[in-house]
């Protein structure tokens, strides 16, 4: 199971990358652990200037905006 975790503050485009994340994980058949930042003290600890950022097994992989479905399906 890969621990994904979304950083943003709520806004409409968090929301829609944390929706695409599930999104390609279900259907790659992946089984995910998504959890929500939401606090920007939390979101300071991964060196993110930019939301939405995403974050797999620790890493930062995307920071700045929504990802393309190609980038996130990559991920998997």
């Amino acid at each position: 199971m890969k621990q994904i975790k979304i950083l943003g503050t709520g806004c409409a485009s968090c929301t829609s990358t944390m929706q695409l994340v599930q999104d390609v994980a279900k259907s790659k058949g992946v089984e995910v652990d998504i959890e929500k930042i939401e606090e920007l003290r939390d979101i300071m600890v991964f060196g993110v200037m930019s939301t939405p950022a995403v974050v797999i097994e620790g890493k930062v992989v995307h920071a700045g905006g929504i990802p393309s479905r190609s980038q996130v399906e990559a991920w998997f």
